[in-house]
């Protein structure tokens, strides 16, 4: 399974740091660059409480794709 985010993306357009944003959030800023890096897949709970922060659908942001097997 492969995640890909445009949390990233869409904080900048903001003008917002990662700091700002995880404050809005209730969560570390370790945990947005964590999301934005790909290396933490928010909780169901979090990832609808980014996607109401930005105005977005969960899919507008998070954008699965399966991995084909080689």
């Amino acid at each position: 399974m492969l995640l890909k985010n445009r949390v990233e993306e869409l904080r900048k357009k903001q003008n917002l740091n990662q700091d700002e944003l995880a404050k809005v959030l209730r969560v570390s800023r370790q945990t947005i660059s964590s999301i934005e890096n790909g290396k933490y897949n928010p909780s169901l709970e979090l990832a609808f409480h980014i996607a109401e922060f930005f105005g977005k659908q969960i899919e507008e942001i998070f954008i699965y794709k399966e991995e084909v097997q080689k």
